[in-house]
């Protein structure tokens, strides 16, 4: 049997340079008064997490300007030594409406599957925290 893992803090500046090096996440939000997750492709826009979805209004909120309270975990463990690492942000998504920069972004962002991502969604953190597995 192999012993457990040990869990180690990461700092709030770690956790955005291992966003950076991952493109895949899942964004946590509220569906008709249930939980509700989706794994989403994303970019980092400073300290902005950008997704592209189908279900803008229901991540985040029912008109222009709205938001809704998400969070967004991206990771990367092995799955045979149990290694690795996970980031967790909470904070506020709202969908972004600027031509120029849904243009931009939506360059940046390429769906990974069809018919993902005709809105986007900037989550802006309240909260970054993350751990690394270690043996």
């Amino acid at each position: 049997m192999s012993r457990p893992r040990q869990t180690v803090p990461l700092a709030p500046d770690e956790c955005w340079n291992l966003l950076r090096g991952v493109s895949l996440g899942r964004v946590v939000f509220t569906m008709r008064a249930l939980p509700a997750i989706r794994p989403v492709d994303h970019c980092i826009d400073g300290q902005t997490i950008v997704i592209r979805s189908h279900l803008g209004r229901a991540i985040a909120g029912q008109a222009p300007g709205d938001g809704a309270v998400v969070c967004y975990e991206a990771d990367d463990i092995d799955p045979l030594r149990h290694t690795g690492w996970s980031v967790i942000v909470t904070g506020m998504a709202r969908t972004v409406t600027d031509p120029a920069t849904v243009t931009r972004y939506q360059r940046a962002l390429q769906p990974w599957a069809a018919g993902a991502g005709d809105q986007v969604i900037a989550i802006e953190p309240e909260t970054i925290t993350g751990m690394r597995l270690v043996a």
